[in-house]
């Protein structure tokens, strides 16, 4: 090589190491562009979590805080009378047992219903799966006109359960019945079955699978959908004021009492009581949040 072409060579060599590495497109210059993109990405997520911040006051958050201030204006002394009058405690206690009654009957019924939809084929499976969701998209009252047709003084069944406490559980059963099953169905369907499998060839009966294997990884959904119907459950209002009767200290639950201090213009008392039900479901779905994640600790 003669001493023209090294000098060349050499002078470009120490353009290229000055100029440092040239990356291909789409190659080693990409995180350079990703990097701008994440400092954009950064503050869209921003945008949107200030939105949705935003809607969620607007909707939730703000109407609440009124309702809150509302029933605690008069003070602890005014809010705790306005509770314990004998017709809103008798409202409020059975809307509790009932909304608990309720839970625990969901808890095991959804968990089975969910269970046969997952594992389990037959007739009208579809049909049957289709239903559940029912409750979601029929209005309440016009649930609760179903109710009082099939069970009422006329009813066709020949089983009579209108202005009985048996009537308002039944009415809450049929609102809350989805949200367990809705709630498991899931778990069940990304559930690895090879676990289950090799149980089975270790020697294990189908109550130890389900006991040691399939129970503990159901239980955080089964809690959680228990948790929604308990709630739903005290908050409902369309389902049960037709079934009910509306009868005070016997089938009148809080959601209808509320209603009624409303009509009565005794707001304060209507807020009272409602923030005695707010800070219940707040207290449940805490309780139920900070057992799951005991029961994750714990693994």
């Amino acid at each position: 090589m003669s001493e023209t072409t090294k000098s060349s060579t050499a002078t470009l060599d120490e353009h290229v190491e000055a100029a440092g590495p040239v990356s291909p497109p789409g190659g080693k210059g990409r995180p350079a562009r990703l990097a701008g993109l994440g400092g954009s990405g950064a503050g869209g997520t921003a945008l949107g979590v200030g939105t949705a911040t935003i809607f969620l006051s607007a909707v939730v958050l703000i109407p609440l805080a009124a309702v809150i201030w509302k029933g605690a204006a008069q003070g602890p002394g005014g809010f705790w009378d306005a509770i314990t009058t004998p017709d809103a405690w008798a409202a409020l206690k059975l809307t509790v047992i009932a909304s608990l009654v309720v839970a625990l009957i969901n808890l095991f019924m959804g968990t089975l219903i969910a269970w046969v939809l997952v594992r389990d084929s037959f007739p009208g499976k579809g049909l049957l799966d289709l239903l559940i969701d029912l409750p979601f998209a029929l209005p309440t009252i016009v649930a609760g006109l179903v109710l009082l047709t099939l069970y009422g003084t006329d009813s066709p069944l020949g089983v009579s359960l209108a202005y009985t406490r048996v009537g308002v559980v039944v009415a809450l059963l049929f609102v809350t019945l989805p949200f367990v099953v809705r709630t498991v169905q899931p778990v069940l369907l990304e559930f690895d079955r090879e676990m289950e499998q090799a149980a089975a060839s270790l020697g294990a009966g189908n109550w130890t699978i389900f006991r040691r294997i399939i129970l503990p990884n159901l239980i955080p959904a089964m809690l959680a959908g228990t948790a929604l119907a308990f709630t739903r459950a005290v908050a409902e209002f369309g389902s049960t004021v037709l079934i009910s009767g509306n009868v005070p200290f016997k089938t009148q639950v809080a959601a209808v009492h509320i209603f009624g201090q409303i009509e009565s213009d005794n707001t304060a008392a209507a807020a009272a009581t409602s923030t005695a039900l707010l800070v219940l479901s707040l207290l449940v779905l805490l309780s139920i949040d900070l057992l799951r994640r005991w029961g994750a600790r714990r693994g």
